[in-house]
This record gives structure tokens, sequence and C-alpha cells, in this order.
């Protein structure tokens, strides 16, 4: 078997998968490759599968698939599989940080420092115990991120309309997390239900105040009714990870807006977490082998 690795993996991942053939990073080579893995960079489209005529498995390390024609593959007879799993601890740690920045004050009191102010009493901070954390979708990253927030002493509930118990977390309709929640996360892919799923009406759900974090995906919140609502003070500050293209287009509203902690796009990408998505990759490959023998 011929398998391309098309994007920026862990590099010890060429030498684990020789086992099971031939690897190359050569692009050129999509024609004649029967395995492909990608991460975001590379986009499956339908013009992109039509010229791979051998392909028969995409591997995407990372969680979600929207950057692949999953319809247009299956039509094909292409398996495709993620590794969501591998990513949860990752996305999960840095969506905490996010969250965490925000009542600690960390990156004002940062910048202070760094430009000379001692802003010790402008700064007040407030604290994460006792606040309602609502995450909404209720799979691996936000079952972590729900450890750690308990952990701090929050109250975490969640929605997720595909899961109906919950060992971590107590489920609530959409309606009722919007309302009762001080900090909402997000934890969703991308899709026709999700896409701008954070917008003025379901902002106005919402309790004066509230924080938004976002490792999902950035067209899941619509950047003009964010900004809106960070200059009436609806929401106290938007934290994020994500963006509507990565880099984001300097016109971007979210990017001069006050109250925002921004990071490239930053989750799935901690050494452990390469190794781990390494890890799901080859028993993947193992299993698909032994299928197809």
């Amino acid at each position: 078997m011929k398998i391309l690795i098309s994007d920026a993996f862990d590099s010890s991942l060429p030498g684990r998968l020789t086992k099971f053939g031939e690897v190359t990073d050569d692009e050129s080579q999509i024609v004649n490759s029967e395995i492909v893995l990608v991460r975001s960079k590379t986009k499956c489209t339908k013009e992109y599968i039509d010229g791979a005529p051998k392909l028969r498995l995409i591997i995407r390390g990372g969680v979600g698939l929207d950057n692949i024609d999953l319809a247009y593959a299956q039509s094909k007879g292409i398996q495709v599989f993620n590794t969501a799993s591998a990513s949860a601890v990752a996305v999960a740690e840095l969506a905490f940080a996010l969250m965490l920045a925000v009542p600690t004050r960390l990156v004002e009191g940062h910048m202070g420092m760094r430009d000379g102010d001692w802003l010790k009493k402008q700064l007040k901070r407030t604290e994460l115990m006792g606040k309602t954390l609502g995450l909404i979708g209720a799979g691996y990253i936000s079952t972590e991120l729900a450890i750690r927030a308990q952990a701090f002493g929050m109250t975490v509930i969640a929605h997720d309309p595909l899961i109906k118990s919950h060992d971590v977390v107590e489920l609530v309709s959409l309606e009722d997390l919007l309302s009762r929640s001080n900090y909402i996360s997000l934890h969703v892919p991308l899709t026709d239900e999700t896409h701008n799923m954070i917008n003025r009406a379901t902002i106005n759900e919402m309790k004066d105040g509230v924080v938004l974090i976002n490792t999902a995906r950035g067209k899941c919140v619509d950047e003009d009714d964010i900004a809106e609502a960070l200059k009436s003070g609806k929401v106290r500050a938007y934290a994020t990870d994500v963006w509507y293209s990565d880099p984001p287009d300097p016109s971007c509203p979210l990017l001069k807006a006050d109250n925002v902690i921004m990071t490239p796009h930053l989750g799935a990408s901690s050494n452990e977490n390469m190794l781990r998505i390494g890890d799901v990759v080859v028993r993947i490959l193992e299993d698909f082998a032994h299928r197809t023998v």
C-alpha cells in the first residue's frame, strides 16, 4: 500500500507506518496513494478525491471531518476516520486555560506589567468556583473539560441532541443551558445545524455578562453578532482558538474587539497529542490491513 502523509504529524509517524507499505509526503503521489493522512490544511474535496483513483482510506488526525467531503468519499467506497479521542485532553486543557484567563484577568495583568503599568487596583478578579458552565456538545473534549471545571467547584451542564445519558454532567435543553450558564463552551462539529448557532437570537437568551469559549469551529458563531454583544456588554468576554479561516481575514471584527482572548488554532497541537494521534492512526491502519487481507 502507498500511504501519503499530506499534513504535519509527529516526526516519528512515517517510520511507524513503513510496516504497512510505502510512505511518502510527496503530494504528487496522491494519484498513486491508497491511503492519505490529513489534518486541517488539506481539503479532501470532490476534486481532490477524483484526483486519487486508488484511494481507499482517509484518516484525519484531529476532531471533526468538515475538511472532507464525507458523502462523496463514501459514494466512492472510501473509508473515512478521524482521531477524535486522541485530542480530548489537549483541546480541553486549552479551553479551560482560555476560560480561566477571563476571571483571573491574566492577559490584562501580563500586558500591563510588560508596558510598565501596575494595575493592581484596576484589575478586579472573579472566581470560577460556584459558577455554571454550559457545554454545547457532550463528547470526548467536553467531558474532559467538565472534569476539570468540576474540580474547580463549577456546576456543569451540557446539551447534546445525540446523547441520551451522561456519566459526568447533567444533560439539559439548549434553552435551559443558555439561560442558566455563566460560561458557555462550544464542542460541536461544523454542520448545517451548528453553522452560526451562536448568533444574536441565541445570545439574547443568555445571561447578561456571559463568557463564551470556542475551541470547536469558527463558523459555529456569527462573528459580527459576537462583536456587537461584546460592545454592548451582553457578552463579557469571548475566548477563541478557532476562526472562519486559518489565519483569519484581517477584516474579522473580533481581532480588534475588546474583551477577546485569542489563540492561533493551537487546540490539538500539544506534543503529547501528536503522539496519541499517531497511536490511533496505527490502530486504524492495523484494523484496515487486517480487514483487507
